[in-house]
This record gives structure tokens, C-alpha cells and sequence, in this order.
């Protein structure tokens, strides 16, 4: 454990310097080279850095604050009328897809996990790019933050009740309790007067009290707590409190806003989300694809899979003056994932329903699209278009 508390930190101090090393050729998102320098320093090539129980618990909440993050930046507006409609409609369709192939390859439980991984989106992971290249808030932008959004949080939903220790019946039931809890706490972040919270949050901006970050910190672990307490993924209670806290926040005053958002990023994106990252590289089971080779050639397969049940039903919730080549973008965005394989095939080969062989092929197959998707969308979509027509939720997704 030892050489893993330096060696994950200084690999994390690495990764951006190297993706800015390049971007004057190539934008290649930072996580790339967290995955990929993982794995260099991991068991499976120079062995700098061993699993350990501490780091896999900092891993673990690096993990619940990608969702947490994704959460609070879904714009509800977005989910109004025809986008939110064909983004739903085009997630059934991936998922349907998704189950259909698993059964063919793997029937059983197997197939749920493969089926859920091949219709994820990693909205987490998109979001930085999104904002680096100015996308975030355009019409593009919010559809792919639609697409991302239930990308991740179908697949959440899929987990808790098939993948669970119950059956999906009691599961069911389960998660509708958790929901009707969300939902009370949801309710709560939009009736309670907010206004003496936000002078709070603002008189404490720079001072030792950090009330926003300790707030922030106290709705996610209440929220992961419950999903724990209630036996569903941990995901799913992430995902919720990034959501109750955009609630929260929404009617503060917008320089205290960024101000705010500024410091969740800082702790998000400069300490636990990196550490999630490389830490999934170092556990990452290059060992099982080196052992059969043949293996190598299913993962490049395994992406066209993925932009076929995923990429190309996210088409369908492209803006209507959207170019040719803005709805391939979107496609490809769709199609990225990466956390939602980790999370599956992690709980498939815990419960030895999945074979780590089968694991290693998705999560590669997860990392190479992390890799070339987004890289390959941001180029072909060109610079930041501003539609003419009026994207269906802009204004009322601005205001959420």
C-alpha cells in the first residue's frame, strides 16, 4: 500500500501534463493516460502499484463523485418534449439490444451484466469535455447531457434491481422506497427557503467553514449511506444527491454558484476522480487478455457493439437542424462508456457469474472508447454552433 499512496497521486500529477503535452496535435482526455499509465504501473506491467483496501475505498468514492458531479449537472429542461422522449426511447432500445446480445453470448445472469454494460453512456466522462470545448450549454451540448444522463442513470436503475442480492421482485420494491425517499428529499431541496443557506454559503466562501463542501459531502454520503443501508448500488445514491444539491443551489446568486461549483470540481477532478481512474487501470486485468490473444481482436469488436446498440439509437435524440455530422457525434458520445462497465463486470465477477477474461474485454473495450469517441465526435461536430430554431428546454434547463 505504501508504494501505491505515492505512486497513484504522482501518476494523477502526470496524466494532465501529458494530455496538455499533446494538445497542440491531439486532444486526448486526460483520463486516457490515468487508465493507461495505471495500467503501465500496475501488477500486470512494472508493478509500482498493488490493490489495497485504502485506495480501493478512495477509488470507491472517486467513483460516487463522478455520478454525484454528473447529477448536478443535468439540466431538466433537456428532458422536456421531443429530446427527453427519444433519449428514453433510444436507452430502451439500447437496452433491449444490449440484452438480446448477452443472452446470445452468455444466457443467465451473464447476459444482464453484459447487457447493462453495452448500454451505458459515461456521462461523467463527457461533461469536462463538453465544457472544455465550449459545448456544455448549447443545444448539442444539452442533448448529449440528455442521452449521458439517461445512459447512466438506466443502467443504475438496471443494476439495483437484476444485479442485486434480491430477487427482482423485492428489488423492485426496494428501489421504489429509495425512490419515494429521493423524491421526499428532492422535494425538500425545492420548497425549504434557501435564502439564509445561500448567505451562509457565501459568508463562508473563503473562510475555514467551507459550508457548501460540507454540505455537499453530508447529502452524498446520506445518500449513499441509504443505498447501502437498502442493498442497492451506491451509484444510484451518488447519482440522486448531485441531483437534490443542483436543487439547492439553483436560486443562489450565480457568482456564488461558480464559485461553489469551482470548489466541488476542485475536489472531485484534482483528488478522487483521478484516483478512480488509475486506480481502475492498476486493477485493470491485463494478465487474463494476455493469456489468450485471440481476446485483443473482441475488443475493438466489442466497440463497434457498442456504437450499434448504443451510438445509433443516441442518434435519435439529436436536435431537429442538427447537421449530419453533429448527430454521428452525438452518436459516438452515446456510445463512450467506461464507469458503468467497471461498476457491472466488477459486481459480475465478485458474484462469479462473469468471467474475468469476459470483464477485461469490457472494460477495455469501455477504455478504448473513452479514448477515440470523444476525440473522434469533437472533430468531426467542429466548433460550438448556436441553432438558429429554439432547442425544445434551453430556457427552462437555463433557469433549473
Amino acid at each position: 500500500m505504501e508504494s501505491a499512496l505515492f505512486v497513484i497521486p504522482a501518476l494523477a500529477v502526470l496524466a494532465p501534463l501529458l494530455a496538455r503535452g499533446l494538445s497542440p496535435w491531439l486532444r486526448v482526455p486526460v483520463v486516457v493516460f490515468e487508465l493507461v499509465l495505471g495500467i503501465v504501473a500496475g501488477p500486470s506491467v512494472l508493478g509500482w502499484a498493488e490493490p489495497s483496501v485504502f485506495i480501493d475505498t478512495l477509488a470507491a468514492l472517486g467513483l460516487a463523485m463522478l455520478f454525484f458531479v454528473a447529477g448536478s449537472e443535468i439540466e431538466f429542461g433537456s428532458f422536456r418534449g421531443r429530446t427527453g422522449r427519444n433519449a428514453v426511447l433510444g436507452w430502451l432500445i439500447s437496452i433491449a439490444a444490449g440484452l438480446a446480445i448477452g443472452f446470445v453470448l452468455a444466457p443467465g445472469d451473464a447476459a444482464v451484466i453484459i447487457g447493462v454494460a453495452l448500454c451505458s453512456t459515461a456521462l461523467g466522462t463527457l461533461l469536462p469535455i463538453l465544457r472544455d470545448s465550449g459545448d456544455l450549454h448549447t443545444p448539442f451540448g444539452r442533448t448529449a447531457g440528455a442521452v449521458g444522463a439517461v445512459g447512466e442513470f438506466g443502467p443504475l436503475i438496471a443494476i439495483s434491481v437484476f444485479l442485486g442480492a434480491r430477487d427482482p421482485g423485492p428489488a423492485t420494491l426496494v428501489l421504489v422506497a429509495f425512490g419515494v425517499i429521493a423524491a421526499m428529499a428532492i422535494w425538500l431541496s425545492i420548497t425549504l427557503p434557501r435564502g439564509a443557506m445561500h448567505r451562509f454559503v457565501n459568508s463562508t466562501l473563503h473562510t475555514s467553514g467551507q459550508f457548501a463542501i460540507r454540505v455537499v459531502f453530508f447529502v452524498l454520503t446520506a445518500l449513499l449511506a441509504l443505498s447501502i443501508a437498502l442493498d442497492l448500488d451506491m451509484l444510484l445514491g451518488a447519482f440522486a444527491a448531485g441531483v437534490v444539491w443542483r436543487l439547492l443551489m439553483r436560486d443562489a446568486e450565480q457568482a456564488d454558484r461558480a464559485a461553489v461549483d469551482s470548489k466541488v470540481e476542485a475536489v472531485a477532478f484534482g483528488f478522487l476522480i483521478p484516483v478512480f481512474f488509475v486506480y481502475t487501470g492498476v486493477t485493470f486485468d491485463l494478465a487474463a487478455l494476455l493469456a489468450d490473444p485471440v481476446l485483443f481482436v473482441f475488443v475493438p469488436l466489442t466497440v463497434v457493439v457498442l456504437l450499434v446498440v448504443r451510438g445509433i439509437p443516441s442518434m435519435l435524440a439529436a436536435p431537429p437542424d442538427a447537421t449530419w455530422r453533429e448527430r454521428i457525434a452525438l452518436g459516438l458520445l452515446g456510445a463512450t462508456g467506461l464507469p458503468i462497465i467497471v461498476a457491472a463486470t466488477a459486481i459480475g465477477v465478485a458474484s462469479g457469474v462473469l468471467p474475468s477474461a469476459v470483464a477485461s474485454v469490457l472494460v477495455a473495450a469501455g477504455m478504448l472508447s473513452v479514448l477515440l469517441l470523444p476525440l473522434i465526435a469533437m472533430g468531426l461536430k467542429g466548433a460550438p454552433r448556436v441553432s438558429v430554431a429554439t432547442h425544445e428546454g434551453s430556457t427552462q434547463g437555463q433557469r433549473a
